[in-house]
């Protein structure tokens, strides 16, 4: 098969097409077909060399797919060959075919095409899992999605909706924030032209955001509490920002508010298992009812992974960049 390597870390010219050895699906692993993936800002991290695949992962990128089962390994219930699927991956999404554990498999969703449903995976797991499982986001709270137009920011706004939240976010466009309103944002903040800790307040009548999902790490980490209402709860899902912050432990206090940081990609398969169960039984219905939908900026070759790359590091999408196989 082919997929892509990254000889040496460096820029996006390091990405190359490459033919590698065919996996084989291990015990309770299948084998997929891939039909596409979707570039994450993990892969770039990973191409620069600051992001390696945990143990036992694929060396290629792509943290989620989807195609066509093509075999099972040992142990393997419940799916057969020729269903199509979308996997959450630690590694390998870049490539022709890839081993996926079975718990980290969902049916495409009714009414998703394919290719599309190549978006859902990493989305729709980190959503669910920080918004609503860790940071418990209810009906009538207030969120605050940074990078709102981003893959993770247009799936959150939906979500958050779909549940009866009021949503705010960031976005450095006219046209970003425009995006977001179709989705259904309630408060739009420019961080370019306006302080969002400024505006959330105002949007709220000074309580500020129940929840706030949180990409940008360091650079936000103080102005985030501040935003933050009592009881409020902060979960940061990336660095973009920088790794290291002040926290003001005194205004968390005051607040009795709470912070949480994670990530999908190391954590063990029986937790992976249990948050793709409940996206599946959560989530899963209202993609098939069209309340939901993954948003895609465009699909490239899966050859061309340097220029998707390329559109992803220069933030001029929306949504998701796709990658397809030939």
């Amino acid at each position: 098969m082919h997929a892509i390597t990254i000889s040496e870390p460096g820029g996006p010219e390091a990405l190359a097409w490459a033919e590698v050895p065919d996996p084989v699906p291990g015990e309770g692993e299948v084998l997929v077909e891939v039909a596409a993936s979707a570039v994450n800002r993990a892969d770039i991290m990973q191409r620069q060399g600051f992001y390696d695949p945990p143990p036992g992962a694929s060396p290629y990128p792509g943290l989620e797919c989807s195609g066509r089962v093509a075999a099972l390994g040992p142990g393997v219930s419940g799916w057969s060959v020729g269903d199509e699927v979308c996997a959450l991956l630690s590694g390998g999404g870049y490539a022709e075919k890839v081993a996926v554990p079975a718990g980290q498999l969902l049916p495409v969703p009714e009414g998703i095409g394919l290719r599309e449903a190549a978006a859902l995976p990493e989305v729709v797991c980190t959503v669910w899992s920080n918004v609503f499982m860790v940071s418990h986001l209810r009906p009538g709270e207030t969120l605050l999605v940074h990078g709102g137009s981003s893959g993770i920011g247009t799936m959150a706004i939906q979500l958050a909706k779909a549940v009866g939240a009021k949503v705010a976010v960031t976005a450095g466009t006219g046209e970003k924030l425009e995006r977001c309103a179709e989705l259904g944002a309630d408060i739009l903040i420019n961080y370019r032209e306006q302080d969002f800790v400024a505006e959330i307040k105002d949007a709220t009548a000074g309580a500020g955001a129940d929840v706030i999902l949180d990409n940008m790490g360091a650079k936000y980490l103080d102005r985030n509490v501040q935003a933050l209402a009592v009881n409020g709860r902060l979960a940061i899902i990336g660095m973009q920002g920088g790794r290291k912050g002040e926290l003001n432990i005194g205004a968390l206090l005051a607040k009795r508010a709470a912070v949480s940081a994670t990530s999908l990609r190391a954590r063990p398969l029986e937790e992976k298992a249990a948050i793709v169960a409940a996206v599946r039984e959560h989530v899963w219905p209202l993609l098939a009812g069209g309340h939901v939908r993954p948003i895609v900026d465009r699909e490239l070759p899966m050859s061309e992974a340097p220029d998707a790359h390329r559109v992803v590091e220069e933030s001029g999408h929306i949504g998701k960049v796709l990658l397809v196989t030939p």
